[in-house]
Parts: structure tokens; C-alpha cells; sequence
């Protein structure tokens, strides 16, 4: 994306994120953004498009926040393992915790722009096309770590991955626990069990 178009799509998830799909206009992502009247629609002339500005956007921004290089930090001296353990599974446990604390505690605003996305993926067929394909840049990546990790069925572990990470974000984004955002030491044990039972270990 240019620097235009990445100001663009981050106005557009912010009024996600404070407005909801109803406060998602080409009007209000120019006024977000400090651009002149006409900029957004001359970049995405269509809802569709400015929908899938966002989404893209969102899977760039979330990436940064899970992805390889923002997790580099774990046991080279950036940030301190949560718990650390002696076995195998020990820094991967370390990495999903430190991935899923940063993402609950400092990119709230992301989670919620999400659901709002995924919500209107469910009413719009090409957007939910669109939302799909641009999701496997997670889910494949994913199902090697579980395969790596030495699970029997990959593609069914990475689904319950995803299912408890899922359910822990909603929790904690948007429902009962918004208020009480689990430590890492205690996402760690959270994946361990997880892991263990998927792996048997």
C-alpha cells in the first residue's frame, strides 16, 4: 500500500472500531484521515472496495503484531519468556503467549474493527470471498506450526487453536471478561493445556 492508502484503510478501521459499519462512509474516512473531500472514493470507488481496503489493511496490521518478525523477540533478550520450561514446547509456548498478550492488551481497537468485518462478511458474498482468501495467510501458517509441533491431524488442531484463541479474544475484546484480560503466564498455561491434550504430551 501507498502512504495515502495506508492512511486510508487505518481511518476506515479506527470508525470500525468507534462507529461501527454504520459510521463507515467515504465522507467520514476522508474527515478521519485529514484528507480532502473525494480522496477516499478516488482510492476505493465502491463500498466493496473500501471494505476490502480494510480487510486488507487489518491482515497487514495484524501480522505485525503475530507475525515472525514482531515475534523475533522471543529468547533473543527483546522481551522475557512468560515461563519458561525445559522441553520442546517451551518456546512455542512462550511465542503464542507473548503474540496473544501483546494482541489483547495493545490492539484492542484491531479486534473489534474485525468482528465488524466478519460480521458484514456474513451479509455481503464477495466480501466474505474476499475475507476468506485474505484469512489463509493465518490459517496456513498455522497448520505447519501444529505440524511441526508433531500433531497427527494439523488441519483439525489448528482449528481448535484458532477456535480458543477466537474465544478468548471475543471474551476479552467484547464480552465478560473486557475488564479482566488474562496475564501471560496465565495465556501460557492456557496454550500448554491446549497443546498437551491436542499432542499428548
Amino acid at each position: 500500500m501507498t502512504a495515502r492508502a495506508e492512511l486510508i484503510a487505518d481511518a476506515a478501521l479506527a470508525l470500525l472500531a468507534e462507529r461501527g459499519m454504520r459510521g463507515l462512509t467515504h465522507r467520514a474516512v476522508d474527515e478521519r484521515a485529514g484528507l480532502p473531500q473525494g480522496s477516499t472514493s478516488n482510492h476505493a470507488r465502491t463500498r466493496q472496495a473500501l471494505l476490502e481496503t480494510a480487510v486488507r489493511r487489518l491482515a497487514d496490521r495484524e501480522a505485525q503484531v503475530i507475525g515472525p518478525e514482531e515475534l523475533g523477540a522471543v529468547g533473543t533478550g527483546g522481551e522475557p519468556p512468560a515461563g519458561g520450561s525445559g522441553d520442546a514446547l517451551g518456546p512455542l509456548l512462550d511465542t503464542l503467549a507473548l503474540a496473544l498478550h501483546r494482541y489483547l492488551t495493545r490492539h484492542g481497537d484491531l479486534l473489534v474493527a474485525r468482528y465488524e468485518l466478519a460480521l458484514e462478511a456474513t451479509r455481503r458474498p464477495e466480501l466474505r470471498v474476499f475475507y476468506d482468501e485474505t484469512g489463509r495467510r493465518f490459517r496456513e501458517p498455522l497448520t505447519a506450526l501444529m505440524r511441526a509441533a508433531g500433531s497427527t491431524d494439523p488441519e483439525r488442531h489448528a482449528l481448535s487453536m484458532v477456535a480458543w484463541c477466537e474465544g478468548l479474544m471475543f471474551s476479552c475484546a467484547a464480552g465478560a471478561y473486557h475488564s479482566a484480560v488474562p496475564g501471560r503466564e496465565e495465556l501460557r498455561s492456557g496454550f500448554e493445556e491446549l497443546l498437551r491434550g491436542m499432542l499428548g504430551r
